[in-house]
């Protein structure tokens, strides 16, 4: 039994790398029903279209620090995004299908920090961030299509490393 519970927390720990396998959901449903993640990615990217998220010239703004637009945009995600986990947990609000929402702690790793410092590079050198992407793209500008094929390739070259990284 104590062998079973090490191989289960060591499967756990690996799997909660890849946070789909957490909390993937394992109801099925029909394909009509991604529909409504079309409709809010249709309505997030006209938002950031009319709040000026997707312009370059923000976006370097924002990396030398000549203006706070996007301080305030990042801000405000990040406290809508604590306020929504504190609600979340304080009120154990379930997904639209009834499922629970559990959250699992996740272990610091210097690799954190690469990453973190790869994406910035990535970001103020292109003026895209992986979100905004295909609204970019959207608005015409088809020379961020080189980006967002590089940020797919990027993360199947991670993919294929990953085991040979250090986490």
């Amino acid at each position: 039994m104590i062998q079973t519970k090490n191989n289960d927390q060591h499967d756990f720990e690996v799997r909660s790398q890849d946070t789909i396998c957490i909390n993937e959901s394992t109801q099925q449903h029909p394909w009509w029903y991604n529909m409504k993640y079309l409709a809010a990615g249709i309505l997030l990217g006209i938002v950031f279209v009319k709040a000026e998220i997707i312009s370059w010239y923000r976006i370097q703004e924002m990396f030398r620090l000549q203006n706070v637009h996007m301080y305030g945009v990042i801000g405000s995600a990040v406290a809508t995004g604590m306020l929504s986990v504190w609600l979340i947990k304080r009120f154990r609000i379930k997904t639209i299908y009834g499922e629970p929402i559990v959250f699992h702690p996740k272990k610091f790793n210097k690799g954190q920090i690469y990453g973190g410092l790869l994406f910035g590079a990535g970001w103020a050198l292109t003026g895209a961030c992986p979100g905004p992407l295909f609204a970019q793209i959207g608005t015409g500008a088809t020379v961020v299509i080189v980006v967002l094929l590089s940020a797919v390739a990027g993360t199947w070259v991670y993919g294929r490393l990953r085991e040979k990284l250090p986490h």
